[in-house]
């Protein structure tokens, strides 16, 4: 399961606000996030930063981070604020130091990167209470949106990931096509 990568060339997608803001909005991923403008943030496959957008003006710093160049490409493109920084990594290599990252968010990515690795990682870099926000298609969907069924997680599985990973689960949400999960670093 796992590890689908979304195609560059169809970026524009991405930028579609009516189908994005229908599976997760900007108020509920800034209530997640629980931001008071001063923290440092990691966005968790940023793609064309439609979400780091709406994260930004909420934090002090933002990394977008994803994989791909192309994505990056098309954020210049599109305008990057100024406290907003382009990290061409994957999740399993992040560069930050231990505890140095107070939040980070996946909207619609976590099973791009759903490993031991990459959740240590994530685990690694966050503060003591950092807090984490998973929002991403679920295995319980119909598939008739975002990656194919056979390539999800359940809650259930996402949640028992980060456990093992060290995170305390504080809010799951299963929808329709989706699920929304708030953990912090224990």
């Amino acid at each position: 399961m796992g590890h689908h990568t979304f195609n560059a060339s169809r970026a524009d997608k991405l930028e579609r606000a009516g189908r994005r803001y229908r599976y997760l909005s900007a108020e509920e991923l800034l209530w997640g996030l629980d931001l008071d403008g001063d923290q440092t943030v990691v966005d968790l496959g940023s793609g064309t930063g439609f979400y780091t957008d709406d994260v930004a003006p909420h934090a002090g710093l933002v990394h977008a981070v994803d994989i791909q160049p192309a994505m990056h490409e098309y954020y210049r493109d599109k305008g990057v604020p100024e406290n907003v920084d382009l990290l061409t990594t994957g999740v399993s290599d992040l560069p930050f130091s231990d505890g140095s990252i107070d939040a980070a968010f996946s909207t619609m990515t976590y099973h791009e990167f759903a490993s031991e690795a990459g959740l240590a990682e994530i685990h690694r870099m966050l503060a003591a209470t950092g807090r984490l926000v998973v929002v991403d298609w679920a295995a319980t969907g119909t598939g008739s949106a975002g990656p194919p069924v056979d390539e999800r997680f359940t809650a259930t599985e996402a949640t028992d990931a980060l456990r093992e990973a060290g995170f305390r689960t504080d809010h799951v949400a299963v929808r329709p096509e989706t699920f929304l999960i708030i953990a912090t670093r224990n």
